[in-house]
């Protein structure tokens, strides 16, 4: 009986033990992954963000490096700065990886990680900025240098790469930017070594060359990077612009308002991501098409016609990263847009807002017109507003109508008026009491 009892003590007491090892934490023998961010093509407020919250994932993770991979021609010194700024505020050692070529705004992304490497055919400079006025240029250079310095990098050579009057014997010439290749840049400190791979540089800082993951942004970060492209941004300009024609041609508001509106919105969201833009540009690109909107109930062609059109050229060309840019990406668009409403109207199409630009309206005795130089009009006769006058309407005197124009202000329909003078085959008349 006792053995039994002791079998049994003994049984439950392992059966324990086995219990609380089972149910005891175990650590996990996988080591941290090292994060690989990709930062290329064009340089905006979406590579901003994304390097963001990859570098809060590395150190959320425990990340021991984050290796951002760099090919770019460059793009928004301000969402450059911005990168810049969360590198160097990393917790996670990084590195930069100049996996083809650093151009302009790369430059800076570049030289903000604490060891940069290249690829053999790689290269790194040309950080000239546009518009290259004094004042960007040195606002570029300070930044460039600051950054250089905090990282122990030679900020002369640095500089050298975006102002080609500097001068630096056997390395930059006067009148020409500084652009080193992956050898030229390692004899000269820039970079710290030569590797074709992310294995490569993971195994030189002595970690696991497969342990990694590549980093991509999620769809709407995409979306937002790809319109805000600056060939895509040209190309939603003119889809703008020719369904904002085909919209004129077309009665009622159809397929080309709707074209037009999502393309200007489109354009001006991937310009605003960009950096390149403010809600000012849009603000006045929109008081343009309302003016245009108002041009096409006043009778006439004036004030508000053409402040219109300036307004909503004015607005896209602060829309874009600057006049250099704005203007071929504008031209090409107005370009294509006449020609399609050539074709339009080469088709037979009309359009009110198109006759009273090109005053194409033709007037008939038949109809009740007739034109200033054929009448016998005086000045001193009197007749009434048939339209309001904003200034231009139409008058009715001894039965006939004229087209006239409001010597000062509007005048309302149905008021009594008089010629005032004929100039020009123009009339302008004067209220002379409240009505008829």
């Amino acid at each position: 009986m006792k053995k039994n009892i002791s079998f049994l003590v003994l049984f439950f007491m392992l059966l324990s033990s086995v219990g609380a090892y089972a149910s005891a934490p175990t650590l996990s023998t996988e080591l941290p992954k090292a994060e690989i961010v990709p930062i290329k093509g064009d340089i905006n407020n979406s590579n901003a963000s994304f390097v963001q919250k990859s570098i809060k994932k590395a150190e959320n993770n425990n990340a021991p490096v984050i290796i951002f991979e760099i090919d770019t021609y460059g793009g928004s010194v301000y969402a450059a700065e911005e990168i810049k700024n969360h590198i160097m505020d990393s917790k996670v050692p990084t590195v930069a990886f100049v996996n083809n070529k650093a151009e302009s705004a790369g430059v800076l992304i570049t030289i903000a990680c604490e060891k940069v490497y290249m690829s053999k055919t790689a290269t790194i400079g040309s950080a000239e900025t546009v518009p290259n006025n004094e004042k960007n240029l040195s606002f570029w250079r300070s930044i460039l240098r600051d950054t250089a310095q905090s990282r122990g990098r030679d900020s002369e050579i640095i500089e050298a790469m975006a102002d080609r009057d500097i001068v630096i014997p056997d390395i930059s010439q006067k009148g020409k930017l500084l652009n080193l290749t992956s050898k030229e840049s390692l004899e000269l400190g820039i970079s710290d070594g030569v590797f074709e791979d992310y294995s490569s540089i993971l195994k030189s800082l002595n970690l696991d060359g497969n342990n990694y993951e590549v980093n991509e942004m999620d769809a709407s970060l995409k979306f937002i990077n790809i319109i805000s492209n600056q060939s895509i941004s040209t190309l939603l300009l003119v889809v703008g612009m020719v369904g904002f024609v085909i919209e004129i041609f077309t009665p009622g508001f159809g397929v080309g308002g709707i074209l037009s509106v999502i393309s200007f919105g489109l354009f001006f969201i991937g310009n605003i991501f960009a950096g390149n833009s403010t809600w000012l540009a849009i603000l006045i690109f929109v008081l343009g098409i309302i003016l245009l909107g108002i041009e096409l109930i006043v009778p006439g062609f004036g004030i508000a016609g053409i402040s219109g059109i300036l307004c909503v050229i004015g607005g896209i060309v602060l829309a874009m990263e600057s006049i250099q840019v704005a203007l071929p990406s504008v031209a090409i668009a107005l370009v294509i847009a006449i020609l399609v409403a050539v074709y339009l109207i080469k088709k037979g199409a009309s359009s009110k807002f198109l006759k009273k630009v090109a005053n194409t309206q033709t007037h008939n005795s038949k109809e009740g017109y007739l034109s200033v130089d054929t009448t016998e009009l005086k000045i001193g006769e009197i007749g009434k507003t048939l339209t309001i006058l904003r200034p231009t309407g139409f008058i009715e005197i001894d039965g006939k109508k004229y087209e006239a124009i409001a010597y000062e202000g509007f005048i309302e329909k149905d008021m009594k008026v008089q010629v005032y003078k004929i100039e020009s085959f123009k009339v302008f008349v004067r209220r002379i009491d409240d009505g008829i």
